[in-house]
């Protein structure tokens, strides 16, 4: 086999292989051959076909497979000898044909950027942390209390808190919401569902009163004719409900997975929880930060462009999946990716040569407390764990999020740290 290479731009790369023929033709006989100890031809007994109508029968699809297996092997072998890296499988030409004992074909490909020794102890890198508090705890517990919380009618005027069902009517200048009629609709007061002067309106109100009042209507406003505007407004107000917290005891903690152990162990299940999200999302906030430094610290650095444009083809596709799933029909352009493609690329191209490097192996503990943690935001944990081990995409995905976590807490142990005390609702609910 000879192979010549050629530097076509910064990153792409040209092979040109020549193999000997009958490496080819020694192929296409041994398939033959194969082929006809197994295929079935009407007129001729298993195993009894004579290899010249196996070649007359299937000879363009066999030498089509065999040329096919012998660029696979042969370019292996050359990219490997070479020391080459491509970044996309290579784009192969060739006419199939022998010349003077040979065949040719050329492979056009992208390769890795030589990045060199990638030194993180310069980078700056803050890095949250918290913790979970029994005051944290209380306020998880008060909040599982509200989801499940049952409502009922008051005979007295609607204050914050209240759900309040009632019908009104709008009209500024000419138009008038809804056009005959009135809309029924229902809120919690206080919870911002519905525009504040309008559920401020609401307070004070007991089922069966009616009032009038001056609103201003929100610029998003369902109707355009009333976004944005004054509006003239009736309310009247058909039911008043007040909240009903339950009681907690074990028949509530059972409702959470906590059949006994009271109160204590309620306690304990819920900081566990927490502390779970906690640490899974300083982790996502240190590799955002870890990713932002490490790529403008290479800013510079040139990307394969075939990487880029497969990323961000990527990124069209699932956006446009989202907008289907929400009953749209969206057409979406991969430039509106690039830029996002292009860090993608970088940080990927960046920590995958860290990890090289410094020889960081995937930690298998890891990926399986990952999944489980995964799996446990799911009513059947089971399965999901199921689900990944039998689709290798998943599987894949999942073992690349991990290791992408290990160099980025590799990165930060090596780097110049800063950290930052917070608050658990400050790394949790951040202001926007």
């Amino acid at each position: 086999m000879q192979v010549s290479v050629e530097n076509v731009g910064t990153l792409e790369r040209k092979l040109t292989i020549r193999v000997p023929s009958d490496q080819l033709d020694n192929q296409v006989r041994s398939r033959i051959a194969e082929m006809g100890r197994s295929v079935h031809l009407k007129g001729f007994r298993p195993g009894k076909v004579p290899p010249k109508v196996i070649e007359q029968r299937f000879g363009a699809q066999i030498r089509g497979e065999a040329m096919s297996e012998l660029i696979r092997t042969t370019l292996s072998e050359a990219i490997e000898a070479q020391k080459l890296r491509p970044a996309m499988p290579p784009s192969v030409a060739t006419t199939g044909e022998a010349s003077n004992g040979e065949i040719e074909y050329t492979a056009t490909f992208e390769v890795i950027p030589e990045i060199g020794k990638v030194d993180v102890s310069a980078l700056e890198i803050n890095r949250a942390a918290a913790e979970v508090t029994d005051a944290d705890v209380d306020v998880m517990i008060d909040t599982l209390r509200m989801q499940r919380r049952t409502w009922n009618p008051v005979d007295r005027p609607a204050q914050a808190g209240d759900m309040v069902m009632f019908e009104f009517t709008a009209s500024a200048g000419d138009s008038r919401y809804p056009p005959e009629g009135v809309d029924r609709v229902g809120t919690i007061i206080g919870s911002n569902a519905l525009f504040k002067d309008l559920e401020d309106a609401l307070v004070g109100l007991k089922a069966g009163d009616e009032k009038a009042a001056k609103l201003t209507f929100p610029a998003d406003f369902r109707n355009e004719q009333l976004a944005g505007k004054a509006a003239d407004t009736t309310i009247k107000a058909v039911r008043v409900q007040e909240p009903q917290l339950p009681t907690l005891d074990d028949t509530f903690f059972a409702s959470f997975g906590v059949p006994e152990g009271g109160l204590e162990k309620f306690r304990a299940d819920v900081k566990a929880n927490l502390e779970r999200e906690l640490k899974g999302t300083l982790l996502a906030r240190l590799k955002t930060e870890v990713v932002d430094k490490l790529v403008a610290a290479y800013a510079s650095l040139e990307l394969p462009k075939g990487m880029i444009d497969a990323e961000a083809r990527a990124l069209a596709r699932q956006a446009e999946n989202n907008a289907r799933q929400q009953g749209q029909n969206a057409s979406v352009s991969p430039d509106a990716y690039l830029e996002v493609a292009r860090r993608r690329v970088a940080a990927g191209l960046l920590l995958g040569e860290v990890a090289r490097q410094n020889e960081l192996r995937l930690d298998s503990r890891r990926v399986a407390e990952t999944l489980n943690l995964i799996a446990s935001t799911y009513e059947e944990p089971q399965q999901v764990v199921e689900l990944y081990n039998r689709d290798p995409q998943l599987m894949s995905a999942l073992q690349s999020r991990v290791i992408e976590d290990q160099v980025a807490e590799w990165i930060a142990d090596h780097a110049k740290v800063v950290e930052q005390k917070l608050s658990f609702n400050e790394v949790m609910r951040p202001a926007a």
